[in-house]
C-alpha cells in the first residue's frame, strides 16, 4: 500500500477536489442482499438474486452495444419470468414480488454518513443508474438523503446505458461540468472503467477488500467505504492512496 494513487499515465496528480461526484446507485448506495430473500420467497435459492442480476447488466450491456436503449425495468421483469417458468404457479405475481424489492432495499452502512460528509465539503452531488430515476428517489427518499443530491439521473433519458460514454457525456452536459471536473464513484469495475473512457475521474468503493481486474482501467482513488472517501476528498493534499 503507497499513501498516494498512481495518477493516470502522463497526467500529474490533480490535488484539488471535483466539481461534481457522481454516484453510480444499484449496489453503490443500495444494498441488494434482501434480494435474495425475495427469490426465496418466490421458490427460487436465495444466490440466484446475484446472478440474475448480473445477467441482466450483460442483456443491457449487449443491447447498448447494438445500437439500443433497454429500460432496466423490463428486462428485469423478462429475466426474471424465464427464472420462475415451472417453478412458481402466477409468475406474474411473483415476478412482481420480486421486483417490489427493489422498492424497499436499504442503503450500506457507510452511506448516509459518506453522503452527508460529502455535502459537508461544498461538494456537488449527483446519481447516474442504468436504472430507473424513481428508485434512485425512492432510496433517497426513504432515508432522508435526497436533500444532499442536485440531480438524480438516469440513463433512460441518454442515448445508451452505462458504460458508453454517451452516458456518462450525458451526465456531463446536464450538470454543465467537463469531464475533467467530475468523479464517478462505483463499486463496479466496469463502471469505473467506463468513466475512466469518458474522461471522467473515478472512485471504486471497494467493501469487500477484493482485488480490482488487471484488464481494467484503475481507478483514481480506492476507499473501504464512502466516509473513507469523503475523508480523502477533504484532504485536498492527497491523491488517494493504491493497493497491490
Amino acid at each position: 500500500m503507497t499513501d498516494h494513487a498512481t495518477p493516470r499515465s502522463g497526467e500529474a496528480a490533480t490535488p484539488s477536489p471535483p466539481a461534481v461526484v457522481i454516484f453510480d446507485v444499484n449496489e453503490t448506495l443500495s444494498d441488494m442482499s434482501p434480494m435474495a430473500t425475495r427469490f426465496e420467497d418466490v421458490g427460487l435459492p436465495g444466490h440466484l438474486a446475484a446472478t440474475w442480476f448480473a445477467g441482466l447488466l450483460r442483456d443491457g450491456f449487449a443491447q447498448t452495444i447494438t445500437g439500443s436503449n433497454p429500460a432496466f425495468a423490463e428486462l428485469a421483469q423478462e429475466s426474471l419470468r424465464g427464472l420462475l417458468q415451472g417453478v412458481a404457479a402466477d409468475v406474474d405475481a411473483a415476478t412482481g414480488h420480486v421486483m417490489s424489492g427493489f422498492a424497499q432495499v436499504p442503503l450500506h452502512p457507510d452511506v448516509a454518513d459518506g453522503i452527508r460528509a460529502l455535502q459537508s465539503s461544498g461538494l456537488r452531488l449527483v446519481t447516474l443508474s442504468n436504472g430507473a430515476t424513481a428508485v434512485a428517489e425512492g432510496l433517497l427518499e426513504r432515508n432522508g438523503l435526497r436533500d444532499a443530491f442536485d440531480s438524480l439521473l438516469s440513463v433512460q433519458d441518454a442515448p445508451a446505458w452505462k458504460p458508453a460514454a454517451s452516458a456518462y457525456r450525458y451526465a456531463l452536459e446536464s450538470c454543465e461540468v467537463a469531464a475533467a471536473d467530475a468523479m464517478l464513484v462505483a463499486v463496479h469495475p466496469w463502471d469505473i472503467h467506463g468513466a475512466h473512457e469518458a474522461g471522467l475521474r473515478t472512485a471504486w468503493v471497494n467493501r469487500t477488500g477484493r482485488r480490482y481486474p488487471s484488464t481494467m482501467h484503475r481507478p483514481d482513488l480506492e476507499a473501504d467505504s464512502l466516509t473513507e472517501l469523503a475523508a480523502l476528498l477533504s484532504t485536498p493534499s492527497t491523491e488517494g492512496r493504491a493497493r497491490a
